[in-house]
């Protein structure tokens, strides 16, 4: 018979294998899977466990209940969010979590990717209830640098591009939070938020960028706020004709 194993995609490659029908193909499987999990080898230096085994984007990753969340973040940025004195498309970029529960975290287990799930940054530390964490791009860069990584900060897209939150429990990593944005979410200086924080929608924050077209989330004219509330009120704005206009008053 022909028996196809598929490697998992970090090792970009796959086995054919033509072996006799007597063969059975459930000890095929588990021998090769033990063989290449043993050839992928440990996680890198100063990683929690197993963190470099983070599923692919192609893939369906398993999901974990967490009150900490993804709660804001700024994929464009045109000023000195970090304030380091210079303005930088790595440095400056930023993500936000919060803690939504009644009880501090340890926030050890946890790390956040963006959509190609390489590892941009281990968390450490513990979160108050309600509190926040905002990590930089140029956190996030020191990061990898530290613990050998690419090293290319938060690496989040301006076309388009996922946040994605991580937990190691046990001997996997599972997706706690994540949000897919588009280009029109990463212009310069918007970002996107939840409201109310942790728990709510996400909406657009355009005030130092205001957006115009008709896609949706659509503008709010409310503010990036880093480190504080998303206490934004305004209802998105739906763009209409003078004509469309008009048929509402007929």
């Amino acid at each position: 018979m022909r028996f196809m194993y598929a490697v998992p995609p970090r090792l970009r490659c796959a086995v054919s294998i033509r072996l006799p029908l007597a063969v059975p193909a459930l000890a095929l499987c588990m021998s090769l899977t033990i063989a290449f999990a043993a050839h992928a080898g440990p996680a890198p230096a100063g990683s929690p466990r197993h963190m470099s085994d983070a599923p692919s984007a192609e893939a369906a990753p398993t999901t974990t209940a967490s009150a900490l969340r993804l709660n804001e973040f700024l994929a464009g940025p045109a000023r000195d969010w970090d304030g380091d004195g210079t303005v930088s498309t790595r440095d400056d970029e930023w993500i936000e979590l919060v803690n939504t529960g009644a009880a501090a975290l340890d926030l050890s287990s946890f790390y956040f990717t963006d959509g190609d799930s390489v590892p941009r940054f281990a968390f450490s530390g513990t979160i108050a209830p309600g509190g926040r964490r905002v990590v930089f791009g140029s956190e996030s860069y020191a990061w990898e640098k530290a613990t050998a990584h690419p090293a290319f900060g938060l690496s989040l897209g301006n076309t388009g591009d996922q946040v994605i939150l991580w937990q190691v429990v046990g001997a996997e990593s599972l997706e706690v939070d994540h949000f897919t944005y588009v280009s029109h979410e990463a212009a310069a200086d918007r970002a996107l938020g939840r409201v109310p924080d942790g728990t709510g929608d996400w909406v657009l924050l355009d005030a130092l960028n205001p957006y115009t077209g008709s896609l949706i989330p659509g503008s709010t004219g409310c503010a990036p706020t880093p480190g504080s509330a998303n206490t934004c009120s305004a209802t998105e704005a739906r763009r209409v004709s003078w004509g469309g206009m008009k048929s509402l008053y007929r």
